[in-house]
């Protein structure tokens, strides 16, 4: 980064924070980023709090954190008094989330290898028991696929 970063248009704070122009666009209608000023061609102009707020996003994307997780980090860093023990509440519902997402990860590997092993060697002469299977009723996703709550009131079920 440069020192003097200010007025930038969306395609410059794209390249520095290495990040899509449609995400910027995408934080800012979720109101992760705060609106830009406009130039008077109603370019948008961002500045070095814009890339240092966006660089944050990603972090916590990087994490694999929601949206409204992210939220909640973001209004700790922008109100100034003790904020350190809300953070290390929410990352510890995240790490408990994330434990939990592997353990249905590991679930849904043995699924996939019960599946595999129900079909031996490929033959063209006979119907394939793994297309039989997935084409029955009641094989459903597991529940909690990454559709749970795991930051209580971050996310909806």
């Amino acid at each position: 980064m440069r020192n003097t970063v200010a007025n930038l248009k969306i395609g410059e704070l794209a390249r520095l924070a290495e990040c899509p122009v449609e995400t910027i666009r995408y934080y800012e209608h979720e109101g992760l980023l705060p609106r830009p000023l406009r130039s008077g061609g109603n370019y948008r102009l961002y500045s070095r709090e814009h890339l240092e707020r966006l660089s944050f996003i990603r972090n916590c994307r990087a994490l694999d954190m929601m949206l409204d997780e992210i939220r909640q980090l973001l209004r700790l860093c922008d109100a100034p008094r003790d904020n350190c023990a809300a953070a290390h509440g929410l990352l510890d519902e995240h790490i408990a989330h994330v434990a939990e997402r592997i353990g249905e990860l590991r679930q849904l590997e043995r699924r996939l290898q019960a599946l595999r092993r129900q079909c031996g060697p490929t033959s063209a002469e006979r119907h394939c028991a793994i297309l039989d299977r997935l084409a029955q009723r009641g094989v459903r996703r597991s529940r909690g696929a990454h559709g749970g709550q795991h930051v209580r009131g971050a996310h909806r079920g």
